[in-house]
């Protein structure tokens, strides 16, 4: 069991941001820690939303508590995802630097930037500094495709060219998701140590918001169990891909109806990918 220390936005209804990471996490068996840095009814692409940001010094505040009752040496792992401001991203940051002053601990980068074909869904000052301030502190970085070519100002439309890109962030292991359609499958890469190693999904038109979050949280929870990352990833997308398929008619991810499923499921086939 590892302790984790979760930053994303939290909706009452749904599964997306904590409320996805935290439920794929502590079902894996790890203790999770959440800082909401929004909290939500529910994710803003349904008719009606409200909700709050919450203030990064209420955030920092709340760090300093458990720093004070002697807790912050503890954690072992940290997971950001959705940041709403630049300063937000600061704080993470800041979060990250304090705790390795005085510990090792391991951190996932899920850059929430934006999707195809919608674009960039965040401040453009927060996402530069994503960029400028959290990529480089990861130890691995989860975007997907449209997220790693706004990262690094190159093309993404080809096996080639997500290699590159990701080879550019130069952190320990880049897993790019749904980065290359094939045919009838969506395939993530998982790039680390000049390997290139991918895993293979369905293809779908549509599904339910959260799975990005909920892929990061599968692919932390297995990696902080002992898999290596590529089996972390392999393990993840099948997780992900069992969720989906309970999901089939819903509008939000059926977490915990599937979660059986999710939880004992055997890794997806992970195949070597040759770059010259």
């Amino acid at each position: 069991m590892a302790r984790i220390l979760a930053l994303s936005s939290q909706v009452a209804r749904g599964h997306v941001g904590l409320s996805a990471i935290v439920p794929a996490l502590q079902r894996l068996g790890h203790e999770v820690w959440p800082l909401p840095t929004i909290l939500l009814s529910n994710h803003p692409g349904h008719a009606h939303a409200a909700g709050i940001h919450m203030d990064p010094a209420v955030l920092e505040e709340m760090i300093d508590a458990l720093e004070r009752n002697g807790w912050l040496g503890e954690i072992e792992a940290v997971i950001t995802g959705y940041l709403p401001t630049a300063e937000h991203v600061h704080l993470a940051g800041s979060i990250v630097r304090r705790l390795r002053s005085t510990q090792s601990i391991y951190y996932l980068c899920d850059p929430v930037l934006g999707d195809e074909p919608k674009g960039l869904y965040i401040d453009p000052k927060a996402a530069m500094a994503i960029r400028d301030v959290l990529q480089p502190l990861a130890d691995v970085i989860t975007p997907n495709r449209f997220e790693l070519q706004w990262l690094t100002n190159l093309p993404t439309q080809s096996f080639e060219g997500v290699v590159q890109a990701s080879a550019v962030l130069k952190n320990t292991a880049v897993v790019v998701t749904s980065a290359l359609k094939q045919e009838d499958t969506l395939e993530n890469l998982l790039v680390e140590g000049g390997r290139v190693q991918s895993c293979s999904v369905p293809f779908r038109e549509v599904v339910p918001h959260g799975t990005g979050d909920f892929f990061s949280g599968l692919i932390l929870g297995h990696y902080l169990n002992g898999a290596s990352m590529a089996v972390a990833m392999a393990k993840a997308a099948a997780g992900v891909e069992q969720a989906v398929a309970a999901s089939a008619g819903r509008e939000e991810l059926a977490l915990i109806p599937s979660q059986e499923g999710w939880t004992n499921v055997a890794p997806l086939p992970i195949h070597e990918r040759t770059f010259p």
